[in-house]
This record gives C-alpha cells, structure tokens and sequence, in this order.
C-alpha cells in the first residue's frame, strides 16, 4: 500500500475497484443452462403448447448442454458450437440445424442481457456456413407413401368396412384434406353440423392460423352417426376418453395391409385436384392449409376460397364415395403434403 501512495495510486479506491471487478465477473458467470432456463421462463407463451415446448427444450439439452452446458455463456466460441454440431451434422441434419437455432437464440438471449459480448458463435450467415456445408444440400426428403388418386375409391369400401373410431377418423381425415393430428385432437366444440364448418384454433394447428374446413356431406353424416359420450369433448376419444394416440390411424392402415401413411392422402388429395380438376393452384393450397405466400392475396382471397373450397371438398367427398372401377392398389412416393 505504502509503494502505490509512492506511486501515485489510491489503494483505497485500488481495492475498492478490485472489489467491484470481482462483483462484474460474478454477475456476467452465467452458465449456458441457466440461460436456457431464463429464455424459456421468458417465452413460454410463445410456445404453441407445452409438447413444443418440451421438444424445444429436450433436444437443447440432449445436444448442446453435454458440451455447453457448464460453460458460462461469455466463454462460448465457435469451436464450442461446431463441437455440438459437426458430430449430428451429416445424419441428423434437420434436428442439428434446429439445436443451432436454438442455441443462437439463447446466446443472443445472453448478449441482450448484458452476460456476454461480441459475435454470436452460432449464427449460420457469416459463421458457421463457412464451415458446415448448407442443411439444404445435406437433407433427404423423405416423402410420404401414398395411394394414387385412381385407386382411392376402393380404398375407401375396405376402408368402411372397418369398425372402430380410429377407422373412422381417417375417414374423416381423407374426406377434410386435413392432418391426422388435427383430426385426432378435434373437439365437438370446433364443429357447426348446421353450418357445416370445422374451425381448427390456431394452437392446434401446424402453421398457427386458424383453419376452417367445409364439410362435405359425407363428412357430416360421418360425425352424425358417431357415439357421443358424456363429459368427453372429443370426437374421435381413446379408450381413455383423451384424444387417440398418434399411432392409431397408422396401425389401422398395417391391418388393413396397405403400404401408406395416414399423411400421405394429403398428397393424394392434392394430385386429384391437379390432375382432375380446374380448380386454382391456391384453392388447393389453402385446402390443405398450406400458407399462400403474398399477405396481400391473401386477403384478397380470403372471402371468396371458402365458397370454392366448399365445392372443391363436395366434389372430393363424391369422388371418394364412387364405386371402385376395379384395379388393385399401388403404392406411389407422396410430391405433396
């Protein structure tokens, strides 16, 4: 102390500036996980639901934190990140590209808040796309089996023959044009019989809009016919009374021996409309909930698509309700859905 008063320096304010030194690093050593946990404490209610939410946070936790986890997040560099990812990269492309997002978030989550400074290791732009090669050249589509269009209407008699709910849920699935899922967690209070409307709530939905789906007459007598059930809201129940299982639809179609996917008649769907029909490009898009891509014609032709849907999804419902013309089902690979 006597040589820094020689030298000039107040050891007073020299400790007390080492004492606030100390008290800066202590506050800025947080830790890559609990910053995960203080981003998603404060996003919550931008998750569609808490099954997204859980995904979100599981493959975070699977991938980055055995590498990032202890790290205080102003130690985390690019070498760090290609760590998680290089090992993922090549098999698991999709999932590794959403574990680097979410870890972009977080870090900028982490910079906001004043615990780290600088770049952030994990943007793609200017970062890591000059050292891992772009997620879409890596990825392999994987298509959805499908039955061709022709071959639907005899699908259909095998598949009327079936008892069970779950039969008759991916009967209502093909008759909508909608996702098994979506079919799967309807609720009597979506549907208007009199109307003739199934409004999908925007949670429940892929792209996060509310979707109102026409329905035909075959679909109505459909959902007429089925049992209800006292204090269930569920259209189509488990056993459990909640919602059918995600492999019940799926199962269904292994019984019946056909090599396709409950999604894929979606894409079946879509190849009716294109090859039988003259309706527009976006009827058929927005039947199938797909997002048009201008806002302005969107709202453009918001009015008007209901009416033509409504005719489109009649016009469908009596195709699928045609006797077979004979022919045995073929499998094709899904283009769309």
């Amino acid at each position: 102390m006597r040589l820094q008063a020689r030298n000039g320096v107040d050891p007073i304010a020299e400790r007390q500036s080492a004492r606030e030194a100390l008290k800066t690093s202590r506050a800025r050593a947080l830790t890559f996980d609990d910053a995960l946990d203080r981003y998603l404490a404060g996003r919550a209610n931008e998750f569609r639901n808490p099954k997204h939410r859980k995904q979100w946070r599981t493959s975070v936790e699977t991938y980055a934190s055995p590498v990032l986890g202890s790290l205080r997040v102003e130690q985390i560099e690019l070498a760090h990140v290609l760590q998680v990812l290089q090992p993922i990269w090549h098999e698991k492309t999709e999932t590794a590209n959403r574990v680097r997002g979410r870890i972009e978030r977080v870090l900028d989550f982490a910079t906001v808040s004043g615990f780290r400074s600088g770049e952030n290791p994990a943007r793609w732009k200017g970062r890591l796309d000059a050292v891992l090669p772009s997620p879409g050249k890596l990825k392999r589509v994987q298509h959805h089996r499908a039955i061709p269009w022709k071959d639907l209407p005899g699908f259909m008699v095998e598949l009327r023959k079936r008892e069970g709910l779950a039969a008759r849920a991916l009967e209502f699935a093909i008759l909508t044009g909608t996702r098994s899922g979506e079919v799967r967690g309807a609720t009597w209070g979506e549907i208007d019989l009199k109307e003739q409307l199934w409004t999908i709530p925007a949670k429940r939905m892929k792209g996060g809009r509310e979707h109102v789906v026409p329905l035909s007459k075959p679909a109505v007598d459909l959902l007429k016919a089925l049992p209800r059930f006292e204090d269930v809201e569920h259209v189509f129940p488990s056993t459990k009374g909640g919602a059918l299982s995600d492999m019940a639809l799926s199962a269904l179609m292994r019984r019946m021996s056909v090599n396709a996917t409950p999604h894929g008649f979606r894409s079946t769907f879509r190849d009716w409309v294109s090859e039988t029909t003259a309706y527009p490009h976006e009827v058929a898009e927005m039947a199938l909930a797909h997002v048009i891509p201008s806002p302005v014609e969107r709202a453009y032709r918001r009015g008007a698509l209901l009416t033509k849907r409504t005719r489109l999804m009649a016009e469908w419902a009596k195709f699928c309700t045609n006797p077979p013309t004979g022919g045995k089902v073929v499998m094709m690979e899904a283009r769309h859905g």
